[in-house]
């Protein structure tokens, strides 16, 4: 123990490079599992390093603790389906968050310890993006599991209530600054809890993957801003490379949005207005082609090229083995088969990529938006399976449409489009979409999974 102590910052510094290495291997499929046990031995050498040279550690209150989130993490993993991996994603966001908070109060309340200028600073920010991130995290996870509405809230007063709720909170947390006021450093907390839920209550259920990516950088700035109060190096550096990742990739889909993040953020976001429901209404009264499953088998069986698009619906199905298995039962009729794949498909930044390689699908089978796009004109069938808003030509034509201006996957530009849904009902958006009506497009109505499966036999017919 005595040997870790004396080369403690040599170890955090063998944890930070192992943390930088995970970020490096999460880049990509192939190396997504390395990347998994860098950061497994990596936290493992810093926990064990900080329980070492820690002062009167509770070894029994900390060995519990662990012990109960050792348990809750590997059952959830070993259990939570692919559909609820967004909101998974985000609560744990909030335990994040709620550590920030709860060290920060720990740290406020310690008589032992005098706080330096800085270190009331980074209290102060630590303590608030821990709070705002908590909250705002709780919030995210109650729009995509459904338990809240993922329609934005609206009102001409929401605006004016963030920045009073802001400006309250700077200025308690500037009076604890001056003073250190206990009853301050409390009040700014509070206010940067509610901050939290009236900051993504705003935003609209279509920016949902965009806020799960910005949450996981406030969380890593919320980290950070602890490490800083107390001392702890490592918890500095992880902390910053989960901020600026997550701020990188914020920005990457807002990119692929077409927004900006600050448009994000305030909820001048897509989904849930009044125009939206509208065009939603509307899609009964249009006339569009609907086929079986094995009128889509017969046509897919019979193309040189097929293009598949996945979304979100085909996660709720639990359809990606069957579709793979699809897959190659029409590369094995000599048909070209690839997967198009939108940077926001889905819940969460990486979804549809997740989804596919628990599939084992190939690959050299799947293609971003930029590679794809361009072949869409030259391609037989596209089988969009799910997906809604990431195909919406209206992202191009329509300048009174939200999504103007966001790139899609131009799926309407094949020779013939087969969609897979449940009904004629609009996208987590909630907007109308006129590839659905388009004369080249067919429909094709009923659970993913059962359809996938029956395009299987009518393909082997």
């Amino acid at each position: 123990m005595n040997l870790i102590a004396q080369h403690a910052d040599w170890i955090y510094l063998v944890a930070a490079v192992l943390f930088i290495l995970t970020l490096k291997g999460l880049s990509s499929p192939t190396g997504a599992i390395a990347g998994n046990r860098y950061g497994m031995v990596g936290m493992a050498l810093a926990v064990l390093v900080t329980l070492v040279i820690a002062p009167s550690p509770n070894f029994a209150l900390i060995g519990l603790a662990m012990l109960a989130g050792a348990v809750i993490g590997v059952y959830r993993a070993k259990t939570v389906p692919m559909t609820q991996m967004p909101e998974t994603v985000a609560l744990m966001h909030s335990l994040v968050g709620l550590a920030a908070v709860l060290i920060a109060l720990a740290a406020v309340h310690n008589s032992d310890q005098q706080h330096s200028t800085v270190q009331r600073i980074e209290l102060f920010i630590g303590c608030f993006i821990g709070g705002i991130t908590f909250t705002a995290s709780v919030v995210a996870w109650g729009k995509l599991s459904a338990k809240l509405a993922a329609k934005p809230l609206k009102g001409g007063w929401v605006k004016p209530m963030q920045i009073a709720l802001a400006l309250g909170m700077f200025g308690f947390g500037a009076h604890y600054f001056v003073t250190e006021s206990l009853s301050s450093f409390w009040i700014m907390t509070a206010l940067s809890i509610v901050l939290g839920y009236f900051l993504i209550a705003p935003i609209g259920g279509g920016d949902m993957p965009v806020v799960v990516s910005m949450l996981n950088s406030y969380s890593g700035w919320a980290a950070a801003g602890i490490g800083f109060t107390l001392g702890n190096s490592v918890l500095i550096i992880a902390g910053s490379l989960v901020g600026s990742s997550g701020a990188i990739l914020s920005y990457i889909m807002c990119k692929a949005m077409n927004r900006s993040l600050l448009n994000v953020i305030f909820g001048g976001g897509m989904g849930g207005d009044d125009a939206a429901a509208g065009s939603a209404g509307e899609a009964v009264q249009r006339p569009y082609k609907s086929g079986s499953a094995d009128d889509a088998a017969f046509m897919m069986g019979n193309a040189d090229s097929v293009v598949i698009v996945p979304g979100y619906g085909l996660a709720v199905s639990r359809a990606q083995h069957a579709l793979q298995e699809f897959a190659n039962a029409l590369t094995a009729k000599g048909v070209t088969v690839r997967y198009a794949i939108h940077p926001v498909a889905g819940r969460m930044p990486g979804h549809m990529n997740v989804l596919l390689a628990e599939a084992e699908v190939p690959y050299e089978q799947v293609q971003e938006m930029e590679e794809i796009n361009s072949d869409f004109g030259n391609t037989d069938v596209v089988l969009v399976i799910g997906a809604n808003d990431v195909v919406n030509p209206a992202a191009q034509r329509d300048k009174q449409s939200p999504i103007y201006g966001m790139p899609i996957l131009e799926a309407h530009k094949a020779r013939t489009v087969i969609v897979v849904k449940r009904s004629m009902s609009a996208g987590y958006a909630g907007l109308d979409n006129d590839l659905f009506y388009m004369d080249k497009t067919m429909m094709v109505f009923g659970d993913a999974k059962k359809v996938v499966e029956d395009m299987i036999k009518g393909v082997g017919h």
